[in-house]
C-alpha cells in the first residue's frame, strides 16, 4: 500500500509539473511553443500494444522503480529539464499502470485493488500535506523539500528492490487459470477511461486544496478542514470494504458520481460570469454572490471520495474480468487522447485568444470542462460488475493494517489544516505614523523569471528587498493546472504576513491581478474591461493611513493596452476618492495616446 502511495505521490508531481512547463514556454512567448510537441508522452501506453504476452512481476516493479527515478532526477533541472523528465515519467507510469492492473489480472489478486485505492488516497493526503505547510506551493524548490522527495523516493525504492530480490530468488508467481470469458474491448476501454478521469479530476482539482478554495473566494481553512474529513471518512470506508463489513454496489456508486457532478458545476456556475457583449456594458462590476453559493462546493468536497471509489472498483472490475495487456494498453492509449483533450480543454478556458479555430470555444466555459471529465469519471460505473466487497480469509488477517493506514491516511490530512492555520498570514498594521506610501507594481509571470525558470523565492526576495507597504500583482493566477495548482498570492501573503486580496477569481479566466498589503483591504471589489481578446479586469479597494483614506487601484490590460480598456479604467477612477493611487501592467509605453490620455485625466 505504501508503494503505491508514494508512485501516486510521484505521478501526480511528474505530470503537474510537466503541463505547468510547457505552459511556462508558451506563456513567455505568448504562442504555441515547439515544447507542445512533448505532449505525445502521454501516449506511451501504446508501446504495450506491442508486448507478446504480460510482463513479468519483474518488468511491473523495474517500471515502478523507473518512475520513482524520473520522480528524483525532475527535481534538479531547469524548466527545459524538468519538462522532458517529467513527461518521461508521466508516460512511464501511464506505461506502468495497465501492466501492474494486467499482472494483476493474471493473479486473479482481487484484494490488491484496495490497497491501491487505499494507496490513492494516502497519496492524496502526503501531497495536500507538502503544499498546505508551504503556503499552497510546491516546496521542491526549497533544500528542505528536495531532501524530503528524495527520502520519500528512497523508501519507495525499498520494496521494489526487495520484489526484485524475491522474484529472482523464487521465481515468477504462477499464473491463474486465464481460460473463459473476456471482456469486450468496450466494456475494457471504457472502465480505462474511468479510471484516467478520476485520476485527472483528482489532478485538476483536489490534490490543492488551494484551487477549490480560489474558484469561490472560500475560507481556505474551511475546504481544508472539509477536504480532511472527507478524505478520512473515506480511508475507514475503504478498509471495511476490504474487510466484507461493508458492501458498495455499481449503482450506488453511480448515483454518488451524479451528486458529485451536480455539486461540482453548481459551485462553478455562480462564478461563471455572462459578460456583456459590446463596450457600451463596461466597466462590468462583478455580480454579488449569496452567502449560499458557497454551499455545493462544500457539498463537492464531502463528495468527491467517490472518485478514489471509481478508481478502486474499475480497477477491481479489470483484474476480475482478466483483462489481457493488450486490451488494457489499448484502454490506456485511447485514455490518454481524453486525458490531453481535458488539459487542452482546461487550459483554452484562459488563453483561447492565443489557440486559432478552436479556442474562442472555450471562452466563459470553465464549467463545460468539469462537467465533461466529472461524466467520464461516472458513467464507467455502469460498466462495472460486483460490489466493493471483501470478505475473504485473507481479509481477516488484515483488520489491523488496514484500519491502521485509514488511520494514518486521517492524521496526515488533518496535519495538512494544521499547516494551512500555522502557516497563514499574521498582518500587524504599522503604527499610524508615516505620511508616505512605499507602492510596488510587478509582474510576476505567474512565478517565472524572463529566462523561464521558477522563481517565486527570488520575486518574495526582491519584495522584501524593496520593502514596499503596498504591492499590486499581475499574471498571478495560478490556481489552475496551468501554473502548477499553486497559490502565490497565499504564499506571498503569508511569507510577508501582508493583508491580500487575490482579485477575479479563477473561474472567469484572467492571467490574475491582486493586492497585497500592510495596512488593512477596506472594500475590495473586481471589475471587468471590454475585451476582445483575453479577458481583463481591474480591482479597486481602499486602506487607511492614520487618518487618511486611501483608494487603490490594479490592472493589467491587454496586449497593446486597448484603448477601451484604458477608457473604462479612467472612467471607474473619475469617481473614486482621492488620493488615488493607480498600478499594474498596462501594455503602454510614453508615446502613446493611451499614456497621453492617462496622464490628462489623472
Amino acid at each position: 500500500m505504501l508503494i503505491y502511495a508514494i508512485l501516486f505521490f510521484f505521478f501526480f508531481r511528474l505530470v503537474t509539473n510537466f503541463v505547468e512547463a510547457i505552459y511556462a514556454f508558451g506563456l513567455l512567448g505568448t504562442s504555441l511553443p515547439p515544447e507542445l510537441a512533448f505532449v505525445l508522452l502521454l501516449f506511451a501506453p501504446a508501446v504495450l500494444l506491442f508486448a507478446r504476452k504480460p510482463l513479468s512481476e519483474r518488468g511491473v516493479t523495474v517500471l515502478g522503480g523507473l518512475v520513482l527515478a524520473a520522480g528524483a532526477l525532475e527535481l534538479f533541472p531547469g524548466t527545459r529539464g524538468r519538462m522532458l523528465v517529467a513527461g518521461l515519467g508521466t508516460g512511464l507510469f501511464l506505461v506502468f499502470l495497465p501492466a501492474l492492473l494486467a499482472s494483476l489480472a493474471q493473479r486473479k489478486s482481487r484484494s490488491e485493488a484496495y490497497l491501491i485505492g487505499l494507496g490513492l488516497a494516502l497519496w492524496l493526503a502526503l501531497f495536500i500535506l507538502s503544499r498546505a505547510w508551504n503556503s499552497g506551493v510546491d516546496p521542491s524548490n526549497t533544500p528542505a523539500g528536495k531532501v524530503a522527495f528524495l527520502l520519500l523516493a528512497a523508501l519507495g525504492a525499498v520494496p521494489l528492490l526487495g520484489e526484485l530480490r524475491r522474484s529472482k530468488s523464487a521465481g515468477e508467481a504462477p499464473l491463474g487459470d486465464m481460460a473463459g470469458a473476456r471482456p469486450g474491448f468496450g466494456r475494457t476501454a471504457g472502465l480505462c477511461l474511468g479510471i484516467v478521469s478520476a485520476l485527472t479530476m483528482l489532478y485538476f482539482t483536489f490534490e490543492s486544496p488551494n484551487v477549490l478554495a480560489r474558484w469561490a473566494e472560500a475560507s481556505y481553512p474551511a475546504v481544508l478542514a472539509v477536504t480532511a474529513l472527507s478524505l478520512s471518512i473515506f480511508a475507514f470506508l475503504l478498509a471495511a470494504m476490504r474487510l466484507g463489513r461493508v458492501r458498495l454496489s455499481p449503482t450506488v456508486l453511480l448515483l454518488w458520481n451524479l451528486l458529485f457532478v451536480l455539486a461540482l458545476v453548481a459551485a462553478i456556475l455562480p462564478y461563471q460570469l455572462r459578460f456583456p457583449p459590446g463596450p457600451a456594458g463596461y466597466p462590468f462590476h462583478e455580480p454579488g454572490v449569496s452567502p449560499l453559493a458557497s454551499l455545493p462546493l462544500f457539498a463537492a468536497i464531502l463528495l468527491f471520495p467517490v472518485l478514489l471509489l471509481d478508481f478502486t472498483l474499475y480497477s477491481l472490475s479489470l483484474i476480475e474480468s482478466r483483462a489481457t495487456l493488450r486490451s488494457l494498453a489499448g484502454g490506456f492509449t485511447l485514455a490518454a487522447l481524453f486525458l490531453l483533450v481535458m488539459i487542452f480543454a482546461h487550459v483554452f478556458t484562459t488563453v483561447y485568444d492565443y489557440i486559432p479555430v478552436v479556442g474562442p470555444l472555450f471562452r466563459d466555459r470553465f464549467w463545460v470542462v468539469y462537467l465533461a471529465l466529472g461524466l467520464a469519471a461516472g458513467l464507467p460505473a455502469l460498466l462495472a460488475k460486483g460490489t466493493l466487497s471483501g470478505g475473504d480469509a485473507a481479509s481477516a488477517r488484515e483488520t489491523g493494517p488496514m484500519y491502521v493506514f485509514a488511520g494514518l491516511i486521517a492524521v496526515l490530512a488533518f496535519s495538512a489544516l494544521a499547516g494551512g492555520l500555522l502557516t497563514s498570514a499574521r498582518p500587524t498594521p504599522p503604527a499610524a505614523t508615516g505620511t508616505t506610501l512605499r507602492i510596488l507594481t510587478f509582474n510576476i509571470q505567474q512565478g517565472y523569471s524572463e529566462d523561464g525558470q521558477k522563481s517565486h523565492p527570488a520575486q518574495l526576495a526582491l519584495m522584501r528587498q524593496w520593502d514596499a507597504d503596498v504591492i499590486g500583482l499581475q499574471e498571478s493566477d495560478t490556481n489552475r493546472i496551468a501554473g502548477g495548482n499553486t497559490d502565490l498570492v497565499r504564499y506571498f501573503a503569508d511569507q510577508l504576513d501582508y493583508y491580500a486580496y487575490y482579485g477575479p477569481k479563477v473561474v472567469p479566466g484572467t492571467f490574475g491581478i491582486a493586492l497585497l498589503s500592510r495596512y488593512p483591504i477596506d472594500n475590495p471589489r473586481t471589475f471587468y474591461m471590454y475585451s476582445t481578446g483575453e479577458q481583463t479586469a481591474a480591482i479597486v479597494a481602499g486602506i487607511t493611513v492614520g487618518e487618511k483614506k486611501v483608494t487603490l487601484l490594479v490592472t493589467h490590460l491587454g496586449n497593446g493596452g486597448p484603448m477601451v480598456q484604458q477608457e473604462a479604467v479612467l472612467q471607474e477612477i473619475a469617481a473614486l476618492p482621492a488620493p488615488l493611487a493607480a498600478m499594474g501592467d498596462f501594455n503602454f509605453r510614453p508615446d502613446t495616446e493611451q499614456y497621453r490620455l492617462t496622464t490628462a485625466s489623472l
